[in-house]
């Protein structure tokens, strides 16, 4: 109820009071007469002012919008407005990375970073002109870029740009070239030393020593190659992960080939593959030489690192969501929970001697989870130590319209 609503109610029976009044002065039919009519007018009164507005104080003044709200809701990245060194504007994006609570706080105190603090504050006529870096702000590994100007008003406008995704992909670049070169120099420095050894006459002259010392330069030289080759697919994958394929392709056929192409090149081991298919999967939507080189992978790694003696399954099914699942399992050591989520990275080892060792060029899940992207599917690896490692890739199979559409265009 407003303040002037007892008022009304008093002078409301004021008048029915009148009106009683009148009804005993003139008689009972004028007396109705006027009562109808007062009780409406009291009514009516009664009603309008109930849903009247509210009235505004006499010295009340109407707010005035700050155009600079406007200009900077338009921006996507964090923009502040500085004035007497506290914040006076701020857009969403400014008020998701540092807190509602910023506008009217200091500028230190928005913005907690001692990079920041002194560009916040410092006179308008020694503003540089390079922005800052900023590390930590919104999350401990976020990375930001401030760049602070002055408006015509004498206000500051702070520009904070994330860095973020361009700092983490020049890291990769820089450790993407360090490893390659560690890699290639390794093996590099075995061949050169050898060839200088035989090339000393008493040294080469030794028919036991030259073999031995030729089939180790050989062996150096082929992991440079499979290092090279290695390489050159990994760069042929990602510049076409934004193409997706479109062939259909048998993945139960595929692995049987792999299987049979593994079993004759790797002696004994190779009578451990075991191949386990359900039920006939659908084809995938894939290409087939990439998919040729996952399988490859997967099985040779799960034979590599897999105990003697010990099967590996490669197994092939129907999975979720109109899916293929195939999965790769051995019975090897296994591998450690830390290290799970690092073992696509390129020349990530969790054993680098006993890799090197195996002729592993430490690129080998790399090109398998950039294969499994390319085809818009998913990849999981799941172990235990002394329970072994399994694989498994879900892959979109191919519906059946899709399949008779691309048959008729071939």
């Amino acid at each position: 109820m407003r303040h002037d609503d007892p008022l009304r109610v008093v002078l409301a029976l004021l008048v029915l009071v009148a009106t009683a009044a009148l009804l005993w002065w003139a008689g009972v039919a004028a007396g109705v007469v006027a009562l109808v009519l007062a009780g409406g007018c009291g009514l009516f009164w009664l009603g309008r002012g109930a849903h009247a507005p509210p009235s505004l104080p006499a010295n009340a003044a109407p707010a005035v919008a700050d155009p600079a709200d406007a200009l900077i809701a338009a921006i996507t990245e964090p923009i502040l407005i500085i004035a007497d060194e506290r914040v006076t504007n701020a857009n969403a994006a400014a008020l998701a990375l540092l807190g509602a609570h910023i506008v009217g706080e200091h500028a230190r105190l928005a913005i907690r970073h001692p990079e920041a603090a002194d560009r916040l504050t410092a006179p308008l006529a020694a503003l540089p002109g390079a922005p800052v870096s900023l590390v930590g702000i919104g999350t401990r590994e976020a990375r930001w870029e401030m760049q602070v100007g002055a408006l015509d008003d004498g206000r500051r406008l702070v520009h904070l740009s994330d860095r973020t995704g361009s700092h983490a992909a020049e890291r990769m670049r820089v450790d993407f070239v360090a490893n390659a070169s560690h890699e290639l120099r390794t093996p590099l420095a075995a061949i050169l030393g050898f060839v200088e050894t035989l090339a000393d006459d008493k040294a080469g002259a030794d028919p036991p020593t030259r073999r031995r010392f030729l089939k180790v330069m050989d062996d150096e030289a082929r992991r440079m190659g499979r290092l090279v080759d290695d390489l050159m697919s990994l760069s042929r994958i990602e510049a076409d992960k934004f193409r997706a394929p479109e062939s259909p392709v048998d993945l139960a056929r595929l692995v049987e080939e792999v299987r049979a192409t593994l079993a004759a090149s790797h002696g004994n081991r190779g009578r451990d593959l075991t191949v386990v298919i359900a039920e006939a999967p659908p084809p995938v939507v894939g290409d087939v030489g990439q998919l040729s080189q996952l399988l490859h992978n997967l099985v040779g790694n799960a034979m590599k690192y897999g105990k003697p003696g010990t099967p590996v399954t490669i197994a092939l099914a129907p999975g979720p969501d109109g899916m293929v699942r195939l999965t790769v399992a051995d019975e090897g050591e296994g591998i450690a929970a830390e290290h799970l989520p690092r073992l696509t990275e390129r020349f990530y080892r969790v054993d680098s001697g006993r890799s090197r060792a195996l002729g592993g060029t430490g690129l080998g899940l790399a090109i398998v989870k950039h294969i499994v992207e390319r085809h818009r599917g998913r990849l999981d690896i799941a172990s235990m130590p002394g329970a072994g490692t399994t694989v498994t890739v879900l892959l979109p199979a191919l519906s059946s319209n899709c399949h008779e559409n691309i048959t008729q265009g071939a």
